[in-house]
């Protein structure tokens, strides 16, 4: 004979069940979301915009620095923007569309991928920042309409977020973007030699033999020197010049930096000192890595920087070393 449940008792198992089939309903569409959302972020090749850095700005009294940083990790409250900007171009001139994963960053690089973790329901977003903003107080990144819905704060507006970049896929793009936009760097031909001929007298006999025309044809050719590399030859914070010798008559040319003060490799500058932190702890197996302030504009900027040194080829040492981490904005500076 069946055992019959009480009626409280097969309440409880009914909620119990729901409860079940809701986590596993939620857990499948989660994992199809994942697999979706990784296909929106990479633009076409007819949708994306060039790669743009920017110079410093100022919005409502307030100066925005942008700049490429890798190590960029912040947390403060994301808003989202949609119909009133739909079709219209962005900062790095992609049109935009509100049903796209994209946002928008006051400093980053366009573009680049981050990832937008919203810390009120734990759900976590891949984006590609294509445009510039918010200013709004207090604000760190405008997502798109779409975005705002899968990260689940579309109908309240706003709400706190992580944001953290995604280095290896920001530099993917970056090049993408050059690719597309025909931006490839100049590439200097080869210096063209010159050639004459001049008649001269046949030197005096030594015992050797003799020309017995009175007289030969010597050809002579003469290079031009190549252009000094500039990135060898020059750097922030100095002036380089070429000295003309014996090794230039040889095709060869030395270039001297004339520099005053003391040389530093200058890896980034940032406001937020968390993340000139971070930077200082992965350089640090490269040399005494310091973190400085200045002010610019009225803001305090903190500095990292690895030094001092003590001649130039450790400075280009150095530097080379440092932007094989990927800080591709590092240079040489001098106090």
């Amino acid at each position: 004979m069946p055992t019959l449940l009480k009626p409280q008792a097969a309440y409880r198992l009914a909620v119990l069940a729901g409860a079940c089939l809701a986590l596993s309903l939620g857990a499948c569409s989660e994992t199809k979301l994942a697999v979706n959302t990784a296909k929106e972020v990479a633009p076409t090749q007819s949708k994306i915009g060039g790669y743009k850095i920017g110079k410093p700005y100022q919005i409502d009294g307030v100066w925005y620095y942008p700049q490429e940083d890798f190590n960029y990790v912040e947390e403060g409250v994301s808003s989202w923007y949609g119909p009133s900007f739909h079709g219209k171009s962005t900062a790095n001139g992609e049109t935009y569309d509100m049903m796209d994963l994209t946002a928008a960053h006051r400093t980053l690089p366009m573009p680049s991928v981050v990832r937008v973790t919203n810390m009120e329901n734990g759900r976590s977003l891949v984006v590609r920042v294509n445009d510039r903003g918010p200013f709004a107080r207090n604000r760190i990144i405008d997502v798109s309409k779409r975005a705002a819905q899968l990260l689940g704060f579309h109908e309240q507006g706003t709400t706190r977020v992580r944001v953290e970049i995604l280095a290896d896929e920001s530099r993917a793009l970056k090049a993408q973007a050059i690719a597309a936009s025909g931006d490839m760097p100049a590439v200097t031909a080869a210096p063209r030699g010159s050639i004459s001929s001049e008649s001269l007298d046949s030197p005096p006999s030594s015992g050797g033999s003799s020309n017995s025309s009175g007289g030969g044809a010597v050809t002579t050719a003469s290079l031009s020197s190549p252009p000094p590399s500039s990135s060898s030859s020059s750097y922030s914070g100095g002036a380089s010049t070429s000295t003309a010798g014996s090794s230039a008559s040889r095709g060869a040319a030395s270039y001297t930096p004339t520099t005053t003060g003391t040389s530093y490799v200058q890896a980034g500058a940032f406001s937020d000192k968390y993340n000139a932190e971070r930077l200082k702890k992965e350089l640090k197996n490269l040399g005494a890595a310091t973190i400085s302030t200045v002010q610019v504009n009225g803001r305090e900027l903190y500095r990292v920087r690895l030094g001092p040194l003590s001649s130039t080829s450790e400075a280009e040492r150095l530097l080379s070393a440092v932007q094989a981490r990927g800080v591709s904005g590092a240079k040489v500076v001098n106090d």
